[in-house]
Parts: C-alpha cells; structure tokens; sequence
C-alpha cells in the first residue's frame, strides 16, 4: 500500500480546478498532524480511570454487585493494572507518531469477522440540491464525482482548509473570528483558538477516503490503499465499469467526458448478472476471504485490482426514494447487489436523484466523513460542473468506459448464491424508524440545559419504561484534537439519570421545581461528561488498551476484566450517534448489539431527527413511541408543568 509521504510532489492548484466556492488554504496544509502542533492526546491516569468506570457501573449495580466490581477495580488499579499501564506509558513515549489508540482501535475494526454492511457501515443522506433541476440523477452524479475529484486534489496538493472543532460554534464558526485568527502568527493559532474552545482537528484519516478497500484476510483483515489509482468506480444494476478520471499527470479529465461517460453507463441496458459478485462484500470476513483467494486463482486478479484500487465507488441505482426510511435502507444495505461494501466509500445516487454515502468504517470516522460531504456538497452546489439543459460532448464514451468482466466456477457461484441468501436473511430482521420531535435546540438552550444530555436521559427513560430497568448505553465522542485520534466513548447512563428517570416514572412523587432539579444535574453531568472525553479523559479507550496487554503480555485477565459487570456494561443496547452538519439530511447506524437499537440524531433549532435502527425482538415502533413519551415529559418540566400522564 501506498501513501502520500510516498507520492511525487504535485503541482500546485489552479482556480479552474478548484472554484472559489472550495474552502481551500496556503496556510496550513491538508496533511494534517492533530493541528498546527500536532498536539498527542493523552493516556488517562489509572487512577482515573478507575475511577470513572466505578461511577459508570453504579447505575447497574445492586450493593453486593458494586461492592464486588470496586474490589476488582482496585485490585487492579493497585496491582496488575499498575504495572500494564507503566507498559502502555512506555510504549506511548516511544510511539511519538501516533496516538496510543490508533492501532488498537484500527485492528479491533479489522478483527472483527461479521459483515461490515450489517455491523459497522454507516449512511449519511444529503441534503437534496436547493435547485431542484439539478437533482436529475445524471446531473447530480456528474457534478458530485466532480466535486469529490476537486476535493482529491486539494488534499493531495496540500490547499485543503484544516477541520476545525468548535465547541461553541455560535461564537467561533464566525467569518469574524476566521478573520481574526488569520491575523495571528502561525506558531500561536494552536494555543489562541483552543482558549476559544476552537480545536484544530488530526486529518491524517482523509488519505484513506481515496483508492482505499478493506481486504478479507483470515482473522484480521488489511487496508489497501494505492494513489497511483487514475479509475472511478461505478455499479449499475450489478454490473462494474471504470474509467480513468485522471490523466497521467494527475489532473483531472474534462467534465464533459465524465458527463458524457456517466450517460454512457446509464444508457447501458445490460441486465444484473446471474450471479452479482457485490453480495460477497456482505457475506461473513472469513467465508468472503476464502472465496476472494479463489476469485485470484480463477483469473480475476486484474479486475478485482481496478475494483479495490479505484478512486471511489459510484453507485448508480435503479431506485425511487418512497420514503425516509426507505432512503435509510438503501444507504445502509441498498439492494445488496450494487455496493462494494469494501471500498472506504460508495456515492449512492438514485433514479430520481437522491445522493448518500455509506463508508466503511475500519479506517476513519464520522468527522472526517462529515467534513467531506460538506465540502462535496457546497461545492457541487455553487460551482456545478454542468447544468440540467447540457448535453454530454460528442465523444466515444464506448471506449472510454471498461466493463469488468469475472471468471467464476461452480464453487464462486455457489458462494455468491449462499452469500445472497445471507443477506435477503439479514434484511428480512432490520427495521427502521425515521421521526422528528417538535421541540429542539432553541428551547432547551433557553431553558438553560444541554439539547444532547436531554436526549440521553430520554433514551433512559424509554427503555426504562420498555423493560423497566437501566441499560447501557455508547456514544462515540471524536478525539480528533489530537494527533492521530480517534474516538473516545461517552458513558452517559449515571447515577443521575437513574434518579431523574426513576422520578419521571412515579411524578407524583415529586414537584416540578424538583423534577427540573433533576435535569439541571443530569444535563451538568453530561456536559462533563462530553467534555472529558473531547479531551481524551475517558476510561473504555484506556481499559482496552490495558486489557489487550494483558492479554498479549501476560497471556491472562485480571479479574476486573473477567468480571459479568464489565460484560454488561459493554453490551450497549443504546448505540448512538450526534450528526451536526448543515448538508446533512440525516444518517443512520447499525446497533452494535443484536438485541440493541443504533440511533443517530441531529439537533435543529426547532426539532429534533431520530433515525432509529434495529435487528432485535424489541419493537421500534413501541421504543419511538416510549421514546417521545419521555421527551413530552422532560419538555413539560421545563415549561413549568405538571406531568399528567
């Protein structure tokens, strides 16, 4: 595999290649190294973190139980633990290029042997084109693929605009204090913005959103990545085509041709393949590794190269969106046929011209995802390559444009065949939920309590109402800060959302006044919460990190490890995802629990977006509905109301 610290040096930009609407910088570089300074995010003291897995098991924990799991945490934190974390401290210092988790976190993706379609892959939906001509599905996957090329280039050529994290955007994602920190020397913007709570954000993930594939390997997969790449990508009912969208010096081919290429491809009228090669990505890793050696042996190294290798994988469907929800299934699993689950990427585009990603999420995550699309987005949106009345140029697209072709056996045939069956299973047990809930950002700020802490308390109180007990819950928190980082999780079950949630259950019980008490200190909690974790300061990433040198150098756990509570607190059946971005429509996770709920939610002025997904016995229907009882109730609180049922 390749990478950019490889690759020739690459001339510099022009404006026609990337427009003025491109958030492009000479000031920092796109390579990206945690921020200006490249600042190293910290290993937690043991003693912390012990004592934040303490607190984050109390809430499951009858007294026998907490006694048991305290005696554990300090055994460890007093004996083996000590010992492992000086070996994590050693190993960190001497690691000066990268994050103490980055490895770690990078191969438990790549261990893990379920289908990444049905388990890992995440969807994003754009918002449509405000200019509704240029949703035409042609159209907008032109002028998409020619964003994401000029996105490529700025990052190759070093002109990208850092990412940026501000935690009080209302104040610091300003033209204003752009314009301010421009004025600052070079060697202080690090410091300045952090004091503003702006925080420079690592990119070192963004060389793997391009020509990268994850590849199935028995036991642990690998990462392909190869910038030599001059291809694209692109299914259409099952079959594969490419064609070079960079010339050999590295720029970009004329639009037209890609217009005209793109028409070719969906003027194609072959019919799917009797056996469409894509269902291997959404078969099991080891099942999908052995048939992908076979593949190589059968003749299809070349093809199976230019499909692993490309730029990115453009998704052509035959589809009309019916619904949200709808929309959500075609982003997370489409029709099975017409994805390359693999690829880091897949820009979907539908028959009537709605646009997702569903990127795999081994090697990078939402941040870096979320950036991208915005970029892509806006781009295509103000500087459209070609408008919805142009005809593609007179050119022969017909040579331009390859179809893949595969040699498969009788045992290939027979592994696709078993491969889709799987999957049609796996569909035939998901379920979706897309809702919106009246009340948002704007009140929940003015009534003076964090929009996400209220959201989580809710997720308490419908589950508490499902089940009528406490479940844990996970919400990664991007540590991307620092250099290398990659996310940090966010415990928010706690022993005041236990309070506030039993309260809520017998209101009668309790006044209003002290009924928003309690949210005040459920919302303080969480804020602290979030807050640690931006900054490293949690304890699950610290806790694996010392139980995988547990078990790699000394060949056994300690007992806290072995504990049921540690179990339990790690069978999240609240898998959640904070989405914010202005050309977001809304996303959609898998649980990452099979009897759990994966939910992501994007928090407007004046509403809030749950996308609700689920492959377990519980009925989604019976949670949003739970789920919207507990919000009307946290709202009426705040308004000073009694709750009345």
């Amino acid at each position: 595999p390749l990478s950019l610290n490889g690759s020739k040096p690459r001339e510099p930009y022009t404006k026609t290649q990337f427009p003025i609407s491109f958030t492009v910088s000479r000031r920092v570089t796109a390579r990206g190294k945690g921020g200006p300074r490249g600042v190293r995010l910290p290993v937690p003291t043991l003693e912390d973190s012990r004592r934040r897995y303490v607190q984050a098991q109390q809430p499951f924990l009858n007294d026998k139980q907490f006694r048991r799991t305290t005696a554990f945490s300090h055994d460890f934190q007093h004996g083996l633990g000590r010992e492992l974390h000086d070996m994590l401290i050693f190993q960190d210092q001497h690691s000066q290029h990268t994050s103490y988790i980055s490895d770690i976190w990078l191969n438990s993706y790549l261990g893990r042997r379920n289908p990444p379609a049905f388990n890992m892959n995440v969807g994003l939906a754009f918002q449509p084109d405000p200019k509704a001509e240029y949703n035409d599905q042609l159209t907008r996957a032109t002028n998409m693929t020619v964003s994401i090329i000029r996105f490529l280039r700025a990052f190759r050529t070093h002109t990208l605009e850092p990412e940026m994290l501000y935690l009080y955007p209302e104040r610091t994602d300003t033209e204003l204090f752009k314009k301010f920190i421009r004025w600052i020397p070079k060697s202080f913007v690090c410091q300045m913005a952090t004091m503003f709570n702006a925080y420079p954000m690592d990119m070192s993930q963004n060389f793997r959103l391009f020509s990268t594939s994850r590849l199935p390997k028995f036991a642990r997969d690998i990462l392909l990545t190869d910038e030599r790449a001059k291809h694209l990508l692109v299914l259409r009912n099952g079959n594969f085509y490419i064609f070079n969208i960079l010339r050999s010096n590295g720029t970009m081919i004329q639009t037209s041709e890609i217009h005209a290429n793109l028409k070719y491809i969906l003027s194609d009228e072959s019919p799917m393949p009797d056996f469409p090669l894509a269902y291997l990505t959404t078969e099991k890793r080891d099942t999908w590794a052995q048939l992908r050696q076979e593949l190589l042996a059968n003749g299809n190294q070349e093809a199976l190269k230019k499909v692993e290798t490309a730029i990115f994988s453009l998704c052509l469907d035959d589809l009309l969106v019916q619904d949200a929800d709808h929309f959500t299934q075609i982003m997370l699993y489409g029709n099975g046929h017409n994805r390359w689950f693999d690829k880091s990427f897949n820009l979907i585009l539908t028959n009537d011209g709605s646009a997702a990603i569903n990127f795999e999420h081994s090697w990078g995550d939402v941040m870096t995802v979320l950036r991208f699309m915005k970029e892509v987005f806006q781009d295509s949106m103000k500087a459209p390559a070609i408008g919805p009345l142009e005809g593609p140029m007179a050119t022969n697209a017909s040579r331009a444009v390859k179809k893949l072709h595969f040699h498969l056996n009788d045992s290939l045939r027979a592994g696709i065949t078993n491969a889709r069956a799987n999957y049609n299973a796996a569909v035939r047990t998901f379920s979706v939920k897309l809702v919106r809930f009246k009340e948002g950002k704007c009140f929940l700020k003015q009534e003076g309590v964090s929009p996400d802490a209220m959201i989580h308390l809710a997720f308490q109180m419908a589950f508490l109402g499902l089940c009528g007990q406490m479940v844990s819950s996970y919400e990664p928190c991007s540590t991307a800060a620092f250099k290398h980082g990659r996310t940090e999780v966010i415990r928010s079950t706690s022993i005041h959302t236990k309070k506030c949630s039993l309260a809520f259950q017998e209101p009668s019980k309790h006044s209003v006044a002290e009924l928003r008490d309690m949210l005040s200190k459920c919302s303080t909690y969480h804020v602290q919460l979030i807050k640690e974790a931006t900054r490293g300061q949690g304890f699950d990433r610290h806790l694996l990190a010392l139980r995988i040198l547990a078990d790699s150098k000394k060949g056994y756990l300690p007992d806290i490890f072995l504990d049921s509570a540690y179990d339990q607190l790690n069978h999240s059946l609240i898998f959640s995802r904070h989405l914010s971005n202005p050309t977001l429509n809304f996303g959609a996770s898998m649980p990452i629990v099979p009897d759990g709920f994966g939910i992501t939610y994007l928090i407007q002025d004046d509403c809030i977006i749950f996308n609700v997904t689920s492959c377990s016995d519980y009925n989604i229907q019976d949670f949003i509905q739970s789920l919207k009882i507990s919000l009307e109730k946290i709202i009426a609180v705040l308004k000073g109301k009694p709750i009345t049922h």
